[in-house]
């Protein structure tokens, strides 16, 4: 069995931060059953340009490959009916939805523990089910100026900038898995399920780490540094080459002593050097850092990774995402994996970092929109066809679909997303 194989879950998601948490818990074997809105044309990611046709987008299958998905209208008596049914035989309840609505939804662990007393449920929000901002709808963007770190990245001249990637919404689906596996530990081991209230803006505000604990403790005040230099260490920045840019760090003080010997000037790390230490180096970095970067402009950038990785110096080439993704060690961690898809033909995309044991995970295409429902009904909830029928003539599973995007009363804004990914 694959390690999460005994694991069910309901996902009521959508977008970029919980599918991406979800994703890696499919990856290991959990079945993962999405739980799409019919009448919103089900997870709005289906949709996302550019690279996006019909109820195909590459953006979809980058965060749902091995889920199963149906159509299921909770705002329908039928609908929540089936949904019930599914929660007395699943593990967990996993949401990505504004604070406010796992209450309106009913799917919080107080609302369902009556149908199994187990049942764990995972609410991902923007800002958490209490507090002055629960209301709000979160998004990476938005968190990422809130929390601080847009006005840390940059250069010191420059605007307050965006990481190039959705990390907020990245993260924050990391913290949601790891609380769901803990939940459901911890309901295994006494009986008892619980509400895991995890939110966008509690990741943001804890990665700001030990930043956040010198100004707490000392009135540190973080501020932008030129060429995404370390706060404390000197050096260990971004440094630009004859022919394009690579990054340097000295970590330690024996990789500072290495670094000198390879720019000719060893008397640098020597005793009485107002480089020789940490401190100093700290100190006198305005005098320090264009020396260095006087000296990394004589030679190309290959150049100087063949000297730096022979001394063993911490460092490598700014890469741009092709190079990354062709890089030799790219392939020899076996990170480009392919799925079949019934459009696109061959899906390229990237593995989960995530590794248990020695197994290699199997990769399947993200589902089409209500693939699953014959596995929910018959194998899962073990429905006969009469029963299929009357859910839905009753509007379970919302065969009267309007166009995507119709502005019906539960859609999209009592079901507004927590995130969006970049």
């Amino acid at each position: 069995m694959r390690p999460l194989e005994d694991l069910r879950i309901i996902a009521v998601e959508q977008y970029g931060a919980g599918p991406f948490g979800s994703v890696h818990l499919a990856d290991l074997g959990a079945q993962v059953i999405k739980i799409e809105d019919p009448r919103a044309g089900g997870d709005v990611g289906r949709y996302v340009p550019p690279y996006a046709e019909d109820e195909d987008s590459l953006f979809f299958e980058t965060f749902n490959r091995n889920k199963r998905s149906v159509s299921l209208d909770l705002a329908t008596a039928a609908g929540r009916g089936v949904f019930e049914q599914l929660v007395a035989v699943s593990d967990v309840v996993y949401s990505n939805l504004r604070g406010d609505v796992p209450e309106k939804l009913r799917i919080r662990y107080d609302d369902l523990k009556h149908l199994n007393p187990r049942i764990v449920c995972v609410s991902l929000t923007g800002f958490g089910m209490t507090g002055p901002r629960k209301q709000e709808p979160g998004y990476d963007y938005v968190l990422q100026g809130l929390a601080g770190w847009m006005e840390l990245t940059g250069e010191p001249d420059g605007p307050p900038t965006k990481s190039g990637l959705s990390l907020v919404d990245y993260s924050g689906g990391f913290v949601a898995a790891i609380s769901l596996l803990a939940g459901v530990h911890a309901a295994r081991r006494d009986g008892v399920g619980m509400d895991c209230d995890v939110s966008l803006y509690d990741t943001a505000v804890s990665m700001l780490t030990y930043p956040a604990t010198w100004h707490l403790n000392a009135g540190f005040q973080p501020v932008r540094t030129h060429h995404s230099a370390h706060p404390s260490l000197v050096p260990f920045q971004a440094f630009e080459a004859k022919d394009g840019w690579m990054v340097v760090g000295c970590a330690k003080e024996k990789f500072w002593a290495r670094l000198c010997q390879i720019v000719g000037h060893p008397e640098w790390a020597e005793a009485g050097s107002p480089y020789a230490t940490f401190a100093s180096r700290r100190e006198h970095s305005s005098d320090l850092v264009p020396r260095l970067e006087a000296i990394f402009r004589q030679k190309t950038v290959d150049d100087w990774l063949t000297r730096l990785y022979a001394g063993s110096i911490p460092c490598g080439p700014i890469n741009d995402v092709g190079a990354a993704l062709a890089d030799e060690h790219t392939a020899a961690r076996n990170l480009v994996v392919t799925t079949d898809h019934p459009r696109y033909g061959e899906v390229r995309q990237l593995a989960s970092p995530v590794r248990v044991g020695d197994e290699t995970p199997t990769y399947r295409r993200a589902p089409q929109r209500n693939e699953d429902l014959a596995l929910v009904t018959e194998e899962i909830l073990g429905l006969d066809a009469q029963q299929v029928v009357a859910l839905r003539a009753a509007g379970a599973f919302g065969d009267a679909e309007p166009a995507h995007g119709a502005n019906t009363p539960d859609t999209p804004d009592s079901l507004d997303t927590t995130a969006t990914s970049r």
